[in-house]
């Protein structure tokens, strides 16, 4: 890596933004249907991305293979940083001990979270349309909710902050006041988008999901 270290880093800058940054975007927005239109507006939106043609090939080389090397990239990364918030803390500075951080933190929490639900349907123990319930069944434990909402707003940061880096490094905010304003905009992003994610998940805990649980279940046993 060190021999290719300025195309390795390009390369890993450019996925964290696309495609894993529009991921994310997509996946809060899909979820965010839960709060907003409750199971059936959240299986709808479920129903919808699976629709889309060549889904399995978008998967992997749009999501799982960008989100290995952007992962594994990334704790080498955190490895070789040097943290210097001890001796000049200023808020960048901080922000970029913080940036390593989640880094390491999203990863963990994305293939948790992959594992929970995307994988659990490939190996054939729940189906597309059990993703509520299954997310019900996570939401409603206060342990698992509280660690869900620490990677959400973890993911959310690394990506937010990550977006103020990408501007910088790709030569799009190259004047400070651009990078002042962009900081803006980035914060923003992560304001929003940690509602969406933080809201999704108090949904799923609620009682409709909690009904709808009941009633796949009831179906299943029936079956």
């Amino acid at each position: 890596m060190k021999g290719n270290s300025y195309f390795s880093r390009k390369l890993h800058s450019l996925l964290g933004i696309i495609p894993l940054g529009g991921f994310i975007v997509v996946h809060g927005l899909t979820n965010y249907q839960a709060h907003e239109r409750g199971p059936e507006g959240f299986n709808k939106g479920v129903e919808l991305i699976n629709s889309m043609p060549l889904l399995p090939f978008l998967e992997i080389f749009m999501i799982y293979l960008p989100l290995l090397f952007h992962g594994i990239y990334g704790l080498y990364v955190a490895y070789q940083s040097n943290s210097n918030t001890g001796r000049f803390q200023y808020g960048r500075n901080w922000a970029f001990t913080a940036q390593r951080v989640t880094g390491v933190i999203t990863f963990v929490f994305v293939f948790w979270h992959v594992y929970q639900t995307r994988m659990q349907v490939y190996l054939g123990n729940i189906t597309h349309e059990e993703l509520g319930s299954t997310m019900n069944h996570i939401a409603s434990s206060p342990v698992m909710f509280t660690l869900y909402v620490i990677g959400v707003l973890a993911a959310v940061f690394h990506f937010s902050n990550g977006l103020w880096a990408f501007l910088i490094s790709w030569g799009i905010t190259i004047g400070p006041k651009a990078q002042r304003i962009s900081s803006f905009i980035c914060m923003g992003v992560f304001v929003v988008l940690s509602t969406l994610f933080i809201l999704s998940l108090i949904a799923f805990s609620g009682d409709e999901f909690k009904e709808a649980a009941s009633a796949v279940l009831a179906w299943s046993n029936i079956g």
